[in-house]
């Protein structure tokens, strides 16, 4: 059975392993778009496991809080313990700063600079204990993760709206190939019908020259032979 000291050392290694992961998520978001769903929902992912991981480290403080009443345990052991915590207490508010300037920026880059100012940050948070400032510091991110699901409907329904556009553009598009293609075969056939025009009224002026050649040929024949007649 493990002991009360071998028990929070396995929570704080949890704790610390998570840590490791959210760093990690946080390093990731580098590969990401600068903005879009697809980097909003991993800012959201990454300060839910914040928010978890501050939980685990209240929950962890209080264990170590009431560990001596649980077993024997030296002061140096428990400044060891504190020191630990302490310091990836410390990793965590690094992490969560490095994610708020990270979501302040896409924030800005999306709907421009936030109105409101850090001092009314700091006069909500005033006059707040320990826990109050954790509760307190969850619902900011509450309040950022509801703006982050709205502004993502907006960009879901403005994806949906421009895939409709696109849908309809590619249909006219669609039909002005058609219609050019109709266009051109109704002009290859207009110059293929000219051609044969232009080739049978060549053949009907010759027609017309032999014609007119003949008729010649028998008037001058008639007149000869009236003249003939007119000698007998």
């Amino acid at each position: 059975m493990a002991t009360p000291s071998g028990s929070w050392m396995q929570e704080f290694n949890e704790a610390s392993k998570l840590g490791d992961e959210i760093n990690g998520m946080i390093n990731g978001k580098n590969s990401l778009p600068p903005s879009g769903p697809e980097t909003q929902r991993h800012l959201s992912a990454t300060r839910r496991k914040i928010a978890i991981l501050r939980t685990k480290l209240d929950i962890l403080q209080s264990l170590l809080t009431a560990l001596p009443s649980k077993q024997p345990i030296t002061g140096k052991e428990m400044n060891r313990l504190q020191d630990m915590l302490k310091n990836l207490s410390a990793k965590v508010n690094q992490m969560a700063t490095t994610l708020n300037m990270s979501s302040a920026a896409n924030r800005e880059n999306l709907l421009g600079p936030d109105k409101k100012t850090d001092d009314d940050v700091v006069n909500r948070a005033s006059g707040l204990d320990n826990h109050g400032l954790v509760g307190f510091q969850r619902q900011i991110m509450k309040e950022q993760d509801e703006g982050l699901e709205k502004l993502e409907e907006t960009v879901t329904s403005t994806k949906h709206i421009a895939l409709a556009v696109n849908e309809e553009l590619t249909l006219h598009t669609k039909l002005l190939d058609d219609l050019d293609e109709h266009v051109d075969v109704t002009n290859s056939r207009l110059q293929t019908v000219q051609r044969k025009l232009a080739l049978l009224n060549k053949r009907t002026k010759g027609g017309c020259s032999c014609l007119i050649l003949l008729v010649i040929a028998i008037v001058i024949l008639i007149v000869v032979i009236r003249g003939l007649f007119k000698y007998l």
